[in-house]
């Protein structure tokens, strides 16, 4: 079963592949498959035989974001507080060590790039689409915040569709997330989205590995992506709002694919 292997991880020469592997769930983060990612990331900072980290999804889909299943699991209020806010605080840290890998980072995109998803494409410095990615920060749908996600949004395409696409809460298809710089780029059908990795991946390796690496190390020095005592208080809010009433009829209304009771349609 996947659960039982949340992460997939293949090597071909220096190029790594982490495919996300819970199909059944739309690769919804679960804690088990962020730990071993988060251990894969430890290994490849200090290695410096892979060139490429290849992020991508089983079964059609990226990643559907946290795994709400777990978010809702019974609870006192103030365990549910301060588990929340840890694993918020982890979400933001493991954004920035994808950012701060020496090795680039490419996030493959087919299907659903939800909430958490879409973080991990934000964070990636390359990002591929194929025809059918769709990509969304639906959190206050759910009664939560995108608290980790946002300044990688915002990084990414800029603080005005940030805040549209967090605000609004609508999928952006593939078309629309190539136009506001969501994605590098966009294959032209579902055939040949595997050459539009493979031709980028070719194109990464005629450069130089040190080059590549002191490279991406001076685009950091442009200034972080995340300002000072932000991921706290991100944690904080997404703690506050993952233990509010407004979440748990989110999820319940998620869980059951009816309206939430705020919602006047």
């Amino acid at each position: 079963m996947s659960d039982d292997n949340p992460l997939l991880v293949q090597r071909d020469g220096a190029v790594v592949r982490a495919i996300l592997n819970r199909p059944q769930r739309r690769n919804a983060m679960s804690e088990a498959m962020v730990a071993r990612l988060d251990d894969l990331l430890g290994e490849l900072r200090g290695d410096a035989s892979a060139r490429i980290l290849v992020i991508s999804g089983a079964g059609g889909h990226f990643c559907a974001g946290l795994d709400l299943t777990e978010v809702g699991a019974p609870e006192t209020p103030e365990e549910k507080l301060a588990k929340q806010q840890a694993r918020n605080r982890r979400t933001g840290a493991r954004f920035q060590a994808i950012a701060d890998l020496p090795q680039v980072v490419i996030a493959a995109v087919e299907g659903s790039a939800f909430a958490g998803g879409l973080g991990f494409v934000c964070a990636a410095d390359i990002a591929i689409a194929a025809p059918n990615a769709r990509f969304c920060a639906p959190e206050v749908r759910r009664g939560l915040v995108p608290a980790q996600i946002l300044p990688w949004l915002a990084r990414r395409m800029g603080r005005s569709h940030a805040a549209r696409m967090s605000l609004q809460g609508q999928v952006a298809d593939a078309q629309e997330a190539l136009r506001i710089g969501l994605v590098h780029a966009l294959a032209e059908d579902g055939t040949s989205f595997d050459a539009l990795l493979a031709a980028t991946i070719a194109d990464i390796l005629e450069g130089a590995p040190g080059a590549l690496a002191e490279t991406k190390g001076l685009i950091a020095a442009l200034g972080a992506t995340v300002p000072p005592d932000y991921a706290a208080a991100g944690a904080e809010a997404f703690a506050r709002r993952a233990a509010s009433a407004e979440a748990a009829e989110g999820i319940a209304s998620f869980k059951a694919r009816r309206r939430p009771a705020w919602s006047p349609g």
